[in-house]
């Protein structure tokens, strides 16, 4: 029983973690809704709520402030995330930051195997997903290409991989804006995607980080770039 409720509270850490993190839906300093409102949306009750804040205050990521309710905690100058401007320059160096893709996510997918929760893994899969059916309708995919890289990065449980992610997308926005003039592009990164899907759902970890590398080298070779 101790072991269910344990899993519980995990589980609600987990999906408050991602309306920060992955959703948005609060900054750092926003304060969290209240206790009856969040416990029904999360679908928990109020006690394993109030377990999984708990572990979320135990990494530093919310703060309970007593009469005034569970804040997002502010990050300092050191934890923020890079600046764009601080690391590309103008116009981007699409070689260079597809060349810092190929060093960081690989491995970034092989830890991701290891370490997604089950929720991670599902948000993961789902915007996989949703990609595959955007390039078969010849829909925009930025976003979803965007959410499913975010979702393995933040899976694989590394701060300083969450502050390189604006980095990465401006590869990613390049990427998908430049692959409507590459069919070969657009057919890999269907393969490719569902094959690093297959590697991650079987929590594969060697798998996952071949399937990535391979993307992302099929990307740079499809765009004429030197790997």
């Amino acid at each position: 029983m101790e072991q269910k409720k344990n899993s519980l509270a995990q589980k609600a850490a987990e999906e408050i973690l991602s309306l920060i993190t992955i959703e948005k839906e609060f900054a750092p300093g926003d304060r969290l809704p209240g206790e009856i409102e969040l416990a029904a949306r999360l679908g928990v009750s109020r006690t394993t709520l109030r377990e999984g804040i708990r572990l979320l205050s135990s990494r530093h990521v919310l703060e309970v402030r007593r009469g005034l309710g569970t804040f997002v905690v502010q990050r300092g100058e050191h934890e923020r995330p890079l600046d764009r401007g601080e690391l590309l320059r103008d116009p981007v160096d699409l070689r260079s930051v597809y060349e810092l893709r190929l060093m960081v996510e690989p491995q970034t997918a092989y830890y991701a195997a290891q370490r997604a929760t089950d929720s991670e893994l599902s948000r993961i899969l789902f915007y996989g997903e949703r990609e595959e059916g955007e390039i078969e309708r010849g829909a925009d995919r930025t976003e979803s290409e965007r959410a499913f890289h975010k979702a393995i990065a933040m899976a694989a449980h590394n701060e300083f991989v969450e502050r390189l992610l604006p980095v990465i997308y401006e590869a990613i926005d390049s990427g998908v804006r430049l692959s409507g003039e590459y069919e070969g592009v657009v057919r890999d990164t269907r393969t490719d995607h569902r094959m690093l899907m297959n590697a991650l759902a079987a929590r594969d970890a060697l798998a996952a980080r071949a399937a990535m590398e391979l993307h992302i080298l099929h990307a740079m070779r499809g765009f004429g770039l030197k790997s």
